[in-house]
């Protein structure tokens, strides 16, 4: 197998250095995983890296601006289908990959692990022992959620596979997976006991949530954090926990008292 990271120009505080689109594949083909957004540099790039080898999917990890955009584009380029969960911003797949669908990628298989959480519609793609994670594990960071009780699920499943390097969406790739993501559950358990906390001491909001617990944060990274903040309180009350009047920064927050 031999595998190629092309970084998007596209970096950012959500984004970090970039988007990593990945060649995976061997001699007889390989697949783009998450060529990223519509960028004619990137676009160039992708195409010059691929040269004379025969490309057989452009596969995305899930819809957000910064993986998906190119997918459609660079698909018709190459004449070879766009694959993905589901249809979102910007993108439309040929071929829909459920949980266990194979995407080709020379004469390997990528196979499609549905992990929704950070978005419903995010799939980690495996090949033997090696995962390509897009946003559900990021190299160097933590991730935003949509859904936490899908997150922390989608992260057991992982962490009971037989797993040995991760290729993220983001940052550098891993070598001790199961330490990675053992950090990732440990991190979202302690961000849970840090936020019950901060209700069960007045916090009566999101945005008093977010003021409390991510203290330490860059003030311009808050409104994404509360993204992070409402999905821990909507586990919460799912559990009984809180009560919890909506899910934007001005929601009523309290805790049951359990």
């Amino acid at each position: 197998m031999r595998i190629r990271r092309i970084l998007a120009p596209n970096p950012g505080p959500y984004t970090g250095p970039g988007t990593n689109t990945y060649l995976v594949g061997d001699d007889a083909g390989l697949a783009v995983i998450d060529p990223g957004p519509i960028e004619a540099s990137h676009e160039a790039a992708i195409v010059e890296a691929i040269g004379e080898q025969r490309v057989t999917a452009v596969v995305v990890t899930h819809t957000h601006v910064d993986h998906a955009p190119l997918a459609n584009p660079l698909a018709r380029i190459l004449g070879v289908p766009a694959m993905g969960y589901d249809a979102g911003p910007e993108f439309d797949p040929d071929v829909r990959l459920s949980n266990g669908a194979v995407a080709p990628a020379g004469s390997l298989r990528l196979e499609a692990v549905h992990t929704p959480g950070h978005a419903q519609d995010h799939l980690c793609l495996q090949v033997g022992e090696v995962m390509f994670t897009g946003d559900h594990i990021m190299g160097g960071s933590s991730v935003v959620v949509q859904d936490l009780s899908a997150y922390m699920a989608s992260l057991e499943r992982l962490q009971h596979m037989k797993l040995t390097r991760l290729y993220p969406g983001h940052g550098p790739e891993m070598d001790q997976p199961q330490e990675v993501i053992s950090w990732y559950l440990a991190h979202r358990r302690q961000r849970q006991e840090e936020i019950l906390a901060a209700v069960s001491a007045g916090a009566g909001t999101i945005g008093a949530v977010v003021e409390v617990v991510y203290a330490e944060v860059d003030e311009k990274l808050h409104p994404i954090a509360a993204t992070s903040v409402a999905a821990h309180l909507e586990k919460l009350r799912r559990e009984g926990q809180v009560t919890l009047a909506g899910s934007d920064w001005d929601s009523a927050v309290e805790p049951t008292g359990v």
